[in-house]
């Protein structure tokens, strides 16, 4: 079997372009997560941008702040988890082919 260097261009060039579609499609993908039994929520789009946050008045004691603070990250952390599953499921869609469990960046 031979090496022919077109060929390997020419697949160079098909992955790049799915690569494209995979980030525009990116842009449309959304998880939310939650801590506290739904008292805090985080929404993540596809690029890991949490886009928003809502939080349940009864959430808010000036007297905890920590606890609000561990609510809130714990609830981003739930979204990351969320987004990054959409995310490993979306290029696999794209792709055509399963990704490895690990998969950099998912």
């Amino acid at each position: 079997m031979s090496f022919n260097p077109m060929d390997l261009m020419k697949n160079l060039q098909e992955i790049q372009g799915k690569m494209g579609d995979v980030q525009e499609k990116l842009k449309d993908v959304h998880a939310e997560g939650s801590s506290g039994g739904g008292l805090v929520t985080a929404r993540m789009n596809g690029q890991m941008e949490i886009t928003g946050i809502t939080i349940d008045p009864v959430a808010v004691d000036p007297r905890d702040v920590k606890m609000l603070e561990e609510l809130i990250v714990s609830a981003c952390s739930a979204a990351n988890v969320k987004i990054k599953e959409k995310i490993k499921d979306e290029m696999s869609d794209l792709a055509g082919i399963p990704l490895p469990p690990g998969f950099p960046g998912v």
